[in-house]
C-alpha cells in the first residue's frame, strides 16, 4: 500500500489544529524559539517513492532521534553482548532525564538505550580518538544510512551550544555512572558529543528513510544492508517499548507502530508487517509537544493514518 499526497495533505489540515495544546521545548533556549504551529510529514512508500505535505522541508535538529542512530552505530561496531552489558533493554515508567532508576538499580546501568542516562552511555561507546573524531564518524555513519555525502549532514551549533550550556542534569547522569563503573572518558568530551549529535539536522525527508530502513530490516530502498537484520529488529523492538518517553505504552496501544520522539517535535516511525503500511517509514515534524515530550499533532497524525489503513 502507498500512501497518497492527498492523504497526507488531508492530515495536517485536519491535525494542525491540535498544535495551540501543545509548548515548545522551553528549557533549551535555542528551541523556545520554535514556532508552535508548524507541521509537516513526509512518507517514504513500500515502493520507495517519497510524498509530504505541510512544513515537510523545514531543517529541524533531531534530538531523542538520534538516539536510534547512536545505538545502530555501537551494536554495528561492537556488538549487542558488549553494548548490552552497559546499558539494559526494560521500559521505565520515569521521565527521561531521571536518575531515579540509576539509584536502584543494582548493579546499576539505564534501564534502556532511549532515556536520558542510557543514550549517553550509548554515546560514550561511540568509537574515535576523541570528540571531533566520534562526531565525524558518527556523521559518515548518517550519511552512509541516508546515501548522502558526508558534508550534507550538519548540526546546528546555536543549539549544540544552548545545549551544552544547560545541561547540568545530564553531567550529573554521566559522573554518577562513571563513579559506578558504567561509563570512561572524560565527561566533558561525552556531553560535547551527545550535544552535537542532538543537533544534527534533517527534514521529515530524512526520518522517513530511517524509518523505512529499519522497517526494511536495515535495507536501503536501493537493497544496501546498512543495519544488519538482527540489529534493526532489536532497534524496532526497543522503539516500540522504549521510543516515545513514558508514554511508549499509550503510543503502542493508540498508534500501534516503532516510533521515537525528539523534543525538537520530530517522531519517526516504521510501518509493521501485520499492518498494510509494511516497508513504509514516516517522518513527522511538529515542534508543539504534549506533557510527555511528543509532537501533539505529530502523534494524532499517525493515530489517524493507521486507523485509515488498519
Amino acid at each position: 500500500m502507498n500512501v497518497t499526497q492527498q492523504q497526507l495533505e488531508e492530515l495536517i489540515a485536519e491535525c494542525r489544529p491540535y498544535t495551540v495544546l501543545g509548548q515548545v521545548a522551553s528549557y533549551i533556549p535555542e528551541l523556545a524559539k520554535s514556532e508552535p504551529t508548524q507541521l509537516g510529514i513526509a512518507v517514504c512508500n513500500a515502493d520507495g517513492s517519497f510524498v509530504s505535505a505541510g512544513d515537510a522541508e523545514t531543517m529541524f535538529t533531531l534530538q531523542s532521534v538520534s538516539k536510534i542512530i547512536t545505538l545502530a552505530f555501537v551494536l554495528e561496531t561492537f556488538g549487542e553482548d558488549y553494548v548490552f552489558s552497559k546499558v539494559g533493554m526494560e521500559p521505565t515508567g520515569d521521565a527521561f532525564n531521571s536518575i531515579a532508576k540509576l539509584e536502584e538499580t543494582i548493579p546499576t546501568k539505564p534501564l534502556n538505550p532511549m532515556i536520558n542516562a542510557g543514550a549517553l552511555a550509548v554515546t560514550s561507546m561511540l568509537p574515535g580518538e576523541d570528540a571531533a573524531d566520534k562526531l565525524n564518524r558518527l556523521r559518515q555513519f548518517i550519511a552512509d544510512l541516508l546515501d548522502i555525502e558526508l558534508d550534507m549532514v550538519k548540526y546546528d551549533a546555536e543549539v549544540a551550544k544552548s545545549e551544552f550550556e544547560t545541561t547540568d542534569l545530564n553531567r550529573a547522569l554521566l559522573y554518577f555512572m562513571r563513579y559506578h563503573g558504567v561509563i570512561e572518558g572524560n565527561v566533558e568530551e561525552i556531553i560535547d558529543v551527545y550535544t552535537k549529535q542532538c543537533a544534527i539536522l534533517t527534514n521529515c525527508k530524512g526520518l522517513a528513510m530511517m524509518g523505512k530502513i529499519l522497517s526494511q530490516s536495515g535495507k536501503t530502498p536501493s537493497g544496501n544492508q546498512v543495519i544488519s537484520r538482527r540489529n534493526a529488529r532489536i532497534i524496532r523492538a526497543i522503539m516500540t517499548t522504549c521510543g516515545m518517553y513514558d508514554a511508549s505504552g499509550e503510543f503502542s496501544v493508540q498508534v500501534g507502530l516503532p516510533g521515537k520522539s525528539g523534543v525538537s517535535g520530530a517522531i519517526v516511525a516504521c510501518g509493521r508487517s501485520d499492518f498494510d503500511m509494511a516497508d513504509l517509514g514516516i517522518g513527522i515534524f511538529g515542534p508543539a509537544l504534549d506533557l510527555k515530550g511528543n509532537s501533539i499533532a505529530g502523534t494524532k497524525m499517525l493515530e489517524l493514518l493507521v486507523q485509515r489503513h488498519p
